[in-house]
């Protein structure tokens, strides 16, 4: 075969749909607009997360194929930062340590979240939330967030394991819980 490094394998395809799912669904003006989610590169960083995050929770829980998915999904958000980075005109020397924060920053969050979503006291993980999002303490946005990231989690442990290793995953709608 020639070049086969060059072709682009299902399991590409499939990475690629679930990461664009994941950024479509953190750019939703909801989380902005109506939960108070800052709207900035770093607001915009933390929604990536949390969904990456929960996705990854779901991806990692029974197959061998899941967490090589979920692999490579990760794989697919460190490009994108690091893509990301030197478009807005982030030099060279400068991309590893940036990478790097980014890096502790996401198994910051996924280890907060984790814990947080598996707590007995459902306001742990509005407390993470407000904490690494809100940066203002627990307010009504946090507890909306951890609402509708609770129900996204739930929804996905309903999905498939053939719908997701086939990059079809459905987040639920951030609208549902503008006024819980």
């Amino acid at each position: 075969m020639i070049l086969p490094r060059f072709r682009r394998s299902s399991h590409d395809r499939t990475i690629r749909a679930l990461y664009g799912t994941i950024v479509a669904q953190a750019r939703s003006a909801t989380f902005y607009a109506d939960y108070g989610v800052p709207d900035t590169v770093e607001g915009r960083f933390d929604l990536i997360v949390l969904h990456l995050v929960l996705l990854l929770r779901r991806l990692g829980r029974d197959t061998d194929a899941g967490r090589s998915l979920g692999q490579g999904l990760f794989d697919e958000f460190c490009r994108d930062l690091d893509a990301n980075l030197r478009e807005m005109g982030v030099g060279d020397l400068a991309v590893p340590k940036k990478m790097q924060r980014f890096a502790e920053a996401f198994y910051g969050r996924q280890a907060a979240y984790r814990a947080a979503l598996a707590a007995a006291d459902e306001r742990d993980f509005e407390k993470a939330l407000a904490r690494n999002i809100f940066q203002a303490g627990i307010d009504a946005g946090a507890a909306r967030l951890a609402g509708y990231a609770r129900a996204a989690s739930r929804g996905l442990d309903a999905q498939e394991d053939a719908s997701l290793l086939r990059g079809e995953v459905v987040f639920a709608s951030p609208e549902a819980f503008i006024h819980a």
